[in-house]
């Protein structure tokens, strides 16, 4: 009798150590990579851009989940990596103008998901990819120490067996732009958007920016390589995605999609959706509550992003401009599958406000200035450089991707813009906690700030405080040997 208990119990514990073991494997999580680029458009091969060469990143395309729908909050980097880092809108956290002077805490009960990553045993990292990197681009617009949100630079500092959850920030292809010798483009292959004129100086500044964009292929060849070389491939998702859309004239700081619509892949160690596209409406809110949910960490109730990993898909998405540099602005917009709504705060203001930052590095902004002041530009090109714009915008994305056509007049669409309009109300009232106007002494530092960058750059370029929009062009010829 005793013989057969002990054999019951024997059993039933080998039972129980069976069942736990399948357990701990089914918990076993996978190491969590982001790789994140800078101003990034969807301007790759496997995007359907046919004059690129990015094949690292049509690669890694053919191996993940393809997202053609990534809208970042905003369309400058500090608000939205601090929504990126925290899962939450930088209206909700008060930190959406860009770059202040006075950085505020985040609220009480709200931390970085960085936090969430070192509670559940992950080793949390941010470098530039290499085991040396003391540290990569964080940029949020809030008080914090990079030493405490992040171990190391790279998840080789990690214990023996523990998963990580790592950054790697791809400065490229933020301006200025670079040369690739390897393999240079045509400017004259160039098509650009009907936004802009059809200028060599235009074209050339774009094969620029298209050869800044196959270094960053080359890096993620790199990437790739060293993952595959350690052996933790097989153990890691990997996300690559943009903090925002292109470093363009009407595109980065606004809220078209050219400066919002940014690439996101997600490759699966088991090859899961491999080739397939996505076009579901994802925002970069999104991205760290996925992450969470790979790691088995409780989303907090406060975070506003969801798990687009999964059958959820948005209804909306949300973006938003505050001011940027020494520039007041105020935008904010709504978009669904098919339409886009934008509220302008400011319509008596022009869209091309004075700005040193973009004065000193797009040429396309004196350009166009010259040409539209020489009655050169047509009707649609004229619109981004005129005095006026309207307080409302409406665009149906399908059929008008490059959003020119604006509908917000035409009383066929007045439905969908009464719909959107109500949409965007309630959700600015809900979530919009920042103080309009900014405090005086944000403005008033940030322009003194820019101002003396803008009489360096002068300096450097040797022309005085009265340059014209015609000695800026003459300036970006030559650069571009294109005189």
């Amino acid at each position: 009798m005793k013989k057969t208990l002990s054999l019951l119990i024997g059993i039933a514990l080998f039972g129980c150590a069976e069942k736990k073991n399948a357990a701990e494997a089914d918990q076993k999580h996978y190491n969590i990579l982001w790789i994140v680029a800078d101003d990034l458009g969807t301007d790759l091969g496997c995007y359907g851009n046919n004059i690129i060469h990015t094949p690292n990143l049509d690669q890694l395309a053919s191996e993940s989940v393809l997202y053609t729908n990534l809208n970042t909050v905003t369309a400058v980097c500090s608000p939205s990596r601090s929504s990126l880092i925290t899962g939450m809108y930088p209206v909700t956290l008060g930190v959406h103008e860009h770059r202040t002077q006075y950085k505020k805490e985040l609220p009480q009960g709200i931390e970085p998901v960085t936090e969430y990553f070192k509670e559940a045993g992950y080793f949390v990292t941010n470098g530039k990819g290499n085991p040396t990197d003391k540290g990569g681009k964080t940029d949020y617009n809030f008080e914090y120490k990079a030493s405490d949100l992040y171990q190391a630079g790279h998840w080789s500092k990690r214990a023996e067996g523990q998963p990580f959850f790592s950054q790697i920030q791809i400065f490229y292809p933020h301006r200025p732009f670079h040369n690739d010798s390897l393999n240079p483009i045509d400017h004259d292959s160039v098509v650009l958007p009907p936004y802009y004129p059809d200028h060599e100086l235009l074209r050339k500044d774009w094969a620029l920016y298209l050869e800044t964009i196959q270094l960053v292929d080359q890096k993620m060849g790199e990437i790739m390589d060293h993952l595959k070389e350690e052996g933790i491939l097989e153990n890691t998702v990997v996300f690559f995605f943009g903090d925002q859309g292109r470093p363009h004239v009407r595109a980065k700081q606004f809220l078209y999609s050219a400066g919002t619509n940014t690439p996101l892949m997600v490759r699966w160690p088991d090859g899961k959706g491999a080739g397939k596209m996505d076009d579901r409406l994802v925002s970069n809110l999104d991205i760290p509550v996925a992450s969470m949910n790979l790691a088995g960490i409780q989303i907090p109730d406060h975070i506003q992003g969801r798990d687009f990993l999964g059958d959820h898909k948005r209804e909306y998405v949300f973006t938003m401009r505050d001011r940027r540099d020494e520039t007041v602005d105020r935008i904010r917009a709504v978009r669904n599958q098919k339409f886009k709504y934008i509220k302008n705060y400011y319509p008596e203001r022009p869209y091309m406000q004075p700005n040193v930052y973009k004065d000193n590095r797009y040429p396309a902004r004196p350009l166009m200035r010259l040409l539209y002041e020489q009655g050169k530009l047509n009707d649609v090109q004229s619109r981004f450089v005129s005095d006026y714009r309207p307080e409302e915008e409406l665009y149906d994305l399908e059929n008008d991707p490059h959003e020119i056509n604006n509908l917000a007049s035409n009383p066929q669409y007045m439905e969908t813009l009464e719909t959107l309009r109500a949409v965007l109300e309630k959700w600015v009232a809900e979530n919009n906690k920042g103080t309009y106007p900014e405090d005086q002494r944000e403005i008033d530092h940030a322009y003194q700030l820019m101002m003396g960058r803008r009489s360096k750059m002068l300096k450097d370029r040797h022309y005085d405080e009265n340059v014209t929009d015609q000695q800026m062009v003459d300036y970006w010829m030559k650069r571009y040997q294109l005189e």
